[in-house]
């Protein structure tokens, strides 16, 4: 007998998102909430360091209107050069932390964002797709 598939076709890099929530996942249960940002955002660097996963962190991205930089954005992670990591404090999703996270896959022409909010009872997790 054959084991079953589980994986979905529907879903944008099922693995990679299912191994980065693991770590946000593992990063929340372990030092839980009412830090700073800044503080996830070095305890998600360490539990990246320590996984096979490759990343950078605060990726100076450029904005650029009719080829000259107007700007600069900076994203939280960039994992294994495909998912974008936004990380929030707080426990709602806000509207434009969402436009954010899409912007910044438009501008980059990535697929996958995940928009992650440290909340006082839980963490939430938010995959934005680009199509």
């Amino acid at each position: 007998m054959t084991k079953p598939v589980l994986k979905r076709e529907d879903i944008v890099y099922p693995e990679l998102s299912y191994q980065i929530t693991g770590i946000l996942f593992d990063v929340y249960n372990k030092i839980g909430y009412g830090l700073s940002e800044k503080t996830y955002q070095k305890a998600i660097a360490l539990a990246l360091k320590n996984s096979s996963l490759d990343f950078r962190e605060q990726v100076c991205v450029p904005v650029i209107y009719n080829g000259q930089v107007i700007g600069k954005n900076f994203l939280d992670f960039l994992i294994e050069d495909k998912v974008i990591l936004e990380i929030k404090k707080g426990d709602r999703f806000a509207k434009a932390h969402i436009d954010q996270v899409l912007q910044y896959l438009h501008a980059n022409k990535l697929r996958l964002g995940i928009l992650a909010y440290f909340a006082p009872r839980k963490l939430h997790f938010k995959r934005l797709v680009n199509l």
